[in-house]
């Protein structure tokens, strides 16, 4: 049973940081590209970012560049979410997400795998 369960959401002030984390299980995930998505009450879904296989290579969403950072560690089974000088209009329910065709989209539709996401509120 494949299962994607993230943890160390929180409610904190602006410009305070939080790490994110996705433990994966039930597959081999070290050849599947991995992403992080938010959504707020209202809104659609919107992806954060994404990280290849090696995590070599990463991609931000402009509005967390510069201030989050995403890696992953395989042999942990493990993707992370840095978030540092968070603001308000970060406050979201996050998940992580698994894409066994690697090929490092930005479009939900093409993760095969989700978690059950992870609130984080930031309050001014």
């Amino acid at each position: 049973q494949v299962q994607l369960v993230e943890s160390g959401g929180g409610s904190v002030q602006a410009g305070d940081s939080l790490r994110l984390s996705c433990v994966l299980s039930g597959r081999t995930f070290t050849t599947y590209a991995l992403g992080w998505f938010r959504q707020s009450p209202g809104k659609d879904r919107e992806f954060v970012a994404n990280i290849n296989w090696s995590g070599s290579l990463t991609h931000y969403a402009d509005s967390v560049k510069g201030r989050f950072t995403i890696s992953r560690d395989n042999g942990k089974n493990t993707v992370y979410l840095q978030m540092n000088s968070l603001k308000p209009e970060d406050t979201a329910v996050y998940y992580c997400a698994a894409d066994r065709s690697a090929a490092r989209t930005i479009l939900d539709q093409n993760y095969d795998y989700w978690g059950q996401g992870t609130q984080v509120t930031v309050s001014s």
